[in-house]
């Protein structure tokens, strides 16, 4: 490894675990005697939250497990021997679910139509399961931050929903939560860590061979705003941790109907104090 790269490598180590580490406080993602189910793909994102969950294990207060699985949909060509190596190599404990999923999805999916939504059910479903069939309290997903704002473009601009991916989730049968622990990272960051570290990548052949996805289309548009202004899907991103129900129009979250004048009091500025929570020793312990 070159003298720049290592540089590079430092850098990012802590940019990505400082953010990681903030995520995972701000949102409780990982309490004492958790056992964390890693989702791995094989994609860059997935061996990312894993490298840093594992470094996590080695220096939080705290003491929980992490055990990664991986979903093998029986795609065409699917490298099966890649993430077993990987994992006994690094001495990582692991489990891979044999579900022929892409068979189901190629025979349910119209001609022309994406794959992705139909692909993500399935396999959410066969992760749910299998984290109760192990023990896991937490299911780990690697979505960053660049995701979480495209998914907030799709379901405004194609779903007519102001709705995104949030970094803690409870399942809607509430037998499982899942986190996303690289929710505060972008994905530069974490595409540049994965090459300096050359993770073994597979590449998704079900999806992502499919052209004209509308999430690529909005990965576009957002790349094209962001050169334009540095800085706005970290913009957008704080946007949905500040939302103002009065400023929308949902009527379920704000009551419109029953709004009414009051001229009795005076003007005012609230004086109080904001209340700060420290990180406490959680974060302390990444040596940030």
């Amino acid at each position: 490894m070159s003298s720049k790269d290592k540089y590079d490598l430092n850098k990012l180590y802590k940019k990505i675990r400082a953010n990681v580490g903030r995520a995972v406080f701000d949102f409780s993602m990982i309490e004492d005697g958790d056992k964390i189910m890693a989702a791995i793909s094989g994609g860059k994102d997935s061996f990312v939250m894993l490298d840093t969950l594992l470094y996590l294990k080695r220096v939080a207060p705290i003491k929980f497990d992490v055990v990664a699985v991986n979903l093998d949909q029986k795609q065409p060509g699917f490298p099966e021997h890649v993430l077993p190596e990987f994992f006994e190599n690094n001495d990582i404990d692991y489990y891979i679910i044999d579900k022929d999923t892409y068979s189901i999805v190629k025979e349910k999916t119209p001609e022309g139509k994406t794959t992705c939504s139909l692909c993500s059910r399935l396999r959410r479903g066969s992760l749910y399961g299998f984290a109760e069939e192990i023990g896991a309290t937490k299911i780990a997903l690697g979505h960053h931050m660049d995701d979480i704002v495209e998914t907030l473009f799709l379901n405004m601009l194609f779903n007519g929903k102001l709705k995104a991916m949030p970094p803690k989730l409870l399942s809607d049968d509430r037998r499982n939560i899942v986190i996303r622990p690289l929710a505060y990272c972008r994905e530069k960051d974490i595409a540049k860590l994965a090459s300096i570290l050359k993770f073994p990548i597979i590449p998704c052949n079900l999806c992502g061979s499919q052209e004209n996805l509308q999430r690529k289309n909005i990965k576009n548009m957002l790349a094209d705003w962001e050169k334009q202004r540095a800085g706005c899907i970290e913009n957008i991103f704080n946007g949905i941790q500040n939302v103002s129900p009065s400023q929308l129009a949902d009527q379920a979250l704000f009551d419109f109907h029953n709004l009414e004048i009051d001229r009795s009091r005076e003007d005012s500025k609230d004086h109080g104090k904001a209340v700060e929570v420290s990180s406490t020793n959680f974060i302390e312990a990444i040596n940030l």
